[in-house]
């Protein structure tokens, strides 16, 4: 896969510090609605889309998305493809009972990447510069971050100076799933885009993202395309 590919590329360079934001439905509202988050959404590296509204989206424009990068799938291909290659990862955010599970599981499942270390995400923003001095202290390879939207790729852009990591992130509800927190929808609700639905079921209290959010998002889609057809008549 050409994201994997692009996700080592950028891992050995050791020049900067590359960040990788993934963008759902629910990501490009919360993006259309406050332009700073905006802004740090297209200061990322690289934008993958997750979800089928997102490749509804990009069809509409006329770009053909490959695949469905959702985190859950890419990361642990990642994992797989690029094992035995001597790789380190830290994980952050969760709480502090969910990250140690997550972590123990994912060591489980992938010998291939060695775990550098892990931190919960509920920590206190005078907090901050004691854990990202915990992260560079153990030169992970690839910091995955699991704080939310925006609340992740908002914390990865602020302090990207600072850390001494290749790449940075951002990976929703990952850590849920390694934990066994979620289950992940069979994979024919997957194929057919509806894995929203079975995270709904287990999160009720993401409703107004799904249930009010999705159908935003599907009309802000048709009202921008109706726009741009006028603008284009008119020109």
């Amino acid at each position: 896969m050409e994201a994997v590919e692009l996700i080592e590329k950028l891992i050995l360079d050791r020049q900067a510090t590359h960040s990788i934001f993934i963008a759902n439905a629910h990501t490009l509202n919360v993006a259309t609605e406050d332009p700073g988050y905006r802004s740090v959404l297209n200061s990322a590296s690289r934008v993958f889309a997750d979800g089928t509204g997102a490749r509804w989206a990009a069809r509409l424009r006329g770009v053909r998305l490959r695949d469905n990068l959702v985190g859950t799938d890419l990361i642990p291909m990642l994992f797989q493809t690029t094992a035995g290659r001597g790789y380190r990862y830290f994980l952050l955010g969760a709480d502090a009972d969910t990250i140690k599970r997550a972590a123990l599981e994912c060591a489980c499942r992938y010998p291939g990447w060695e775990l550098a270390g892990f931190q919960h995400g509920y920590f206190e923003a005078e907090g901050t510069a004691k854990v990202i001095d915990q992260i560079n202290a153990v030169r992970p390879d690839l910091l995955l971050v699991a704080m939310g939207n925006p609340r992740q790729e908002s914390w990865i852009h602020a302090h990207q100076a600072q850390l001494r990591v290749p790449v940075c992130i951002g990976v929703g509800g990952l850590f849920d799933h390694w934990a066994g927190n979620l289950k992940r929808a069979p994979i024919w609700v997957r194929a057919h885009g509806f894995e929203w639905f079975q995270i709904l079921v287990q999160q009720p209290h993401k409703w107004r993202r799904y249930i009010l959010g999705n159908p935003k998002f599907l009309l802000r889609i048709v009202r921008e395309l109706h726009r741009d057809r006028r603008l284009s008549a008119e020109n």
